[in-house]
């Protein structure tokens, strides 16, 4: 009953924003750079932040991280309006990730220039996770299969976290997809969305590993990972500002370039992040075993594929 009343409050919530926005005109207008031709409303995945309230309220000893998360939603959602300068948006994230930290007990896993590495490591994937919200479904379907394969951990194999900490956000994910995985959208998640989805996954991912000592489980965030990594590398090859807005991603490109459904694209990810998922959980096996089963294939493909398109264009 309370995950239908959860579901319920938040599907009323993305009616009541989708009104506000409309209202206040919160609108994603296209650019050269975009993926879609109509101004559409902005700042949907607020829904999200919405649904670590509600974890904070039935799991207040988890308050830390979910301060945390809404200090980083409220900055995401200003960026969304006014564009905040990077360095700023930067040192919040490099904050509340900190906090994140102290809660998990970092300190007690990892020497101090462990800890920094692993800093820049998460702020990487929370930046990665905006990176890749390009598309109608992205980000709402792979989160709600990450979220997945993490409540299955969970459940059946190491519980590491209260199942609501998990069964919220999906349930967010949820109410989110049906107003953005259409054809049409009828909402964007915007930086708030992306990055603050971002941000509890990699919270949980964090927790379990920490709990397990099992670093299998950054797989469950290896298409992404393999995507916004070797697309870096290409435009610092092309000499680009991997911080300004571009179409190359290879998501993008099957959905611009190729004119394969976003829906389609926004699918595929999900479902080979999901197989990827059932591997790691289901055949345990080192580390680089596991990493060169699951994402080698990946790097292969993206980079085959990327030379021959670059061929064609020639």
């Amino acid at each position: 009953m309370i995950y239908f009343l959860v579901m319920l409050l938040l599907f009323i919530g993305m009616l009541v924003y989708n009104k506000i926005a409309n209202r206040y005109l919160i609108m994603d207008v296209p650019n050269p750079r975009s993926s879609h031709t109509e101004s559409t409303i902005r700042g949907g995945g607020i829904i999200f932040v919405f649904s670590y309230l509600i974890s904070g309220a039935f799991y207040p000893q988890y308050w830390l991280p979910v301060v945390a998360v809404v200090i980083i939603g409220i900055v995401s959602f200003l960026d969304d309006q006014i564009d905040l300068s990077k360095k700023l948006r930067i040192l919040f994230q490099t904050v509340t990730v900190a906090m994140l930290f102290y809660f998990l007990e970092i300190h007690q896993q990892f020497n101090i220039l462990g800890i920094l590495a692993l800093l820049v490591l998460v702020v990487g994937v929370i930046n990665a996770f905006n990176f890749m919200d390009g598309i109608n479904g992205i980000t709402g379907l792979y989160s709600l299969v990450v979220l997945g394969g993490l409540q299955a951990v969970n459940l059946f194999h190491i519980q590491f976290i209260e199942p609501d900490l998990i069964w919220f956000p999906m349930l967010s994910c949820l109410a989110f997809l049906y107003f953005n995985f259409r054809r049409k959208a009828l909402c964007f998640p915007g930086d708030v969305g992306s990055i603050t989805i971002g941000f509890w996954i990699i919270f949980l991912l964090l927790k379990v590993i920490v709990i397990s000592g099992n670093w299998n489980y950054l797989l469950f965030i290896s298409v992404y990972g393999v995507d916004t990594i070797l697309t870096i590398i290409q435009r610092l090859y092309l000499r680009q500002n991997i911080f300004v807005a571009h179409r190359i991603h290879f998501f993008q490109i099957l959905a611009n370039e190729k004119k394969i459904s976003h829906l389609i694209v926004s699918t595929l990810y999900a479902v080979v992040q999901l197989l990827i998922i059932v591997y790691t959980v289901c055949i345990p096996a080192p580390f680089i075993t596991a990493l060169l089963v699951t994402t080698l294939p990946l790097v292969v493909l993206y980079v085959g594929v990327k030379i021959k398109w670059l061929k064609e264009i020639d």
